[in-house]
């Protein structure tokens, strides 16, 4: 195959608008790699901001419904009985020992430790009898 001769006109467009061109191309990537990730930030908080929404909604909604039930003074009365102590006339407030959700959670998660301990130990005394049942077995074969 014979070489083409590349005229002068030719390597000065080239050696002039090469480095134009791929600093163009440079250029609309990096631009288009921003544009993606800022649409993927934006889509995420747009995900996070609507699940906000909905429970600030339901927090509003609760609230209506305590504002209306806090108009009835029946309703006062009886909440402010359980939750403040506070007694009609003849009445006595007799406090239980009542575990809170924390002292419940708590307790399920230390049950769970110690079942786990539990099953670490019955593996370890059976990889022990294991490796002493081996042992035996081996004086055995070698007295023999």
């Amino acid at each position: 195959m014979a070489k083409k001769k590349v005229s002068k006109k030719a390597k000065r467009r080239l050696i002039v608008f090469g480095p134009i061109a791929v600093f163009i191309i440079i250029y609309c990537g990096f631009t288009l790699v921003t544009t993606a990730m800022d649409l993927y930030n934006l889509q995420n908080e747009e995900k996070e901001l609507t699940n906000k929404l909905n429970t600030l909604k339901t927090d509003a909604s609760d609230l209506k419904t305590e504002i209306t039930k806090l108009q009835d003074k029946d309703y006062v009365a009886r909440y402010a009985r359980e939750n403040y102590l506070y007694t009609k006339n003849g009445e006595y407030v007799i406090k239980t020992d009542e575990k809170t959700e924390k002292q419940k959670e708590q307790t399920k998660k230390d049950e769970k430790y110690v079942v786990y301990a539990c099953v670490g130990a019955i593996i370890f005394i059976i990889l022990f009898i294991i490796i002493i049942h081996r042992k035996r077995k081996k004086k055995k074969k070698s007295s023999k």
